[in-house]
């Protein structure tokens, strides 16, 4: 009897001072089950606290002492077979982020479940159908990244009118179709626009030119026409790729910002002299330009001596060093 009355004191003690919120308990154990109970959760055990840090991929705030779970990172899920992205997500109220990364196995499309998040990483599966418009009701969302995936159709209007987001990542997907005017109206804090490897067609918008990204990467499309509206001495800018495209612009009209470290322009049909201020760059370590139509001496100083002639080669008519001398 004392025996039994002890164990039941202890399994009393133990409840009571388990800061898991049952909710919280319920619907991960829930997630753990509508993927398929993979052995990557096997310490998702319904016996023990899920935020004593044992359960795997799982954060609770310990800075407020809610003790609600805040961040889920489930990535490299080893799932028995192909599963979609649990719904029961949703079901996290507390929610900042999460992280569905380097899962083969994770299919079907984006929920309409995932509310209230900061930060939402979905990269490295086979998720499919396109980029929903409800995340523009999501006012909270500061990053989006949905790179390496299946997704397709066009990129979503509607995410410009979210107010704190920083920067979308959607690199290495099947999305088409023209980038929207919208996205000129990104708010001030949006500073990173990485779309490569996709299928994105048509001209860049003008609006364009109203952003002060630190990051753009387009490359890898079938863009066309001008794209000077990224380059501009008043920006903040630190890289630009806009390799193989279909871009043509007058290079030697662009300004360039002082932070520029790397500017890749290769495989597009862009014309003009380089411009004489990537001597003055302190910070450029990557150049490449070759593949287009620019002519004239290439400007000779700075860190432009560090790269070689595979920077410029296949050009209209560049002349100098590296390549060979310009003809009198």
């Amino acid at each position: 009897m004392m025996v039994m009355v002890v164990v039941m004191s202890c399994m009393l003690r133990a409840a009571v001072t388990e800061l898991c919120n049952p909710q919280d308990k319920q619907a991960l154990l829930q997630i753990k089950k509508e993927l398929g109970n993979p052995t990557t959760l096997a310490s998702w055990l319904p016996t023990t606290d899920c935020c004593n840090r044992t359960w795997e991929g799982v954060f609770c705030d310990t800075d407020t002492k809610t003790y609600r779970v805040n961040d889920l990172d489930l990535s490299d899920l080893n799932l028995p077979k192909p599963q979609p992205i649990p719904p029961s997500i949703g079901n996290l109220p507390y929610l900042n982020l999460l992280s569905l990364t380097r899962t083969p196995n994770l299919v079907g499309p984006i929920p309409s479940t995932l509310t209230k998040l900061h930060y939402l990483y979905i990269s490295h599966t086979n998720v499919t159908g396109n980029i929903p418009d409800f995340f523009s009701q999501i006012k909270t969302l500061v990053t989006l990244d949905f790179s390496y995936n299946n997704l397709s159709g066009n990129l979503p209007p509607s995410i410009s009118s979210l107010p704190n987001l920083a920067g979308i990542t959607f690199d290495g997907n099947r999305i088409s179709g023209p980038i929207p005017d919208s996205y000129g109206s990104f708010s001030n804090l949006f500073t990173s626009m990485t779309i490569s490897r996709n299928r994105l067609s048509g001209k860049i918008p003008a609006t364009l030119a109203n952003l002060n990204l630190s990051f753009v990467d387009l490359s890898r499309n079938m863009l066309e026409g001008d794209a000077s509206m990224f380059f501009g001495a008043e920006k903040n800018t630190q890289k630009i790729n806009l390799a193989k495209n279909s871009l043509a612009f007058d290079l030697g009209k662009v300004g360039l910002s002082k932070n520029l470290g790397g500017l890749d322009l290769r495989n597009n049909r862009i014309y003009g002299t380089l411009p004489q201020g990537l001597t003055s760059l302190k910070f450029l370590h990557r150049l490449n330009v070759s593949f287009n139509n620019l002519c004239g001496e290439i400007p000779q100083g700075g860190n432009l001596q560090r790269f070689d002639e595979s920077s410029y080669v296949h050009n209209k008519c560049l002349c100098g060093s590296p390549l060979p001398p310009c003809k009198p």
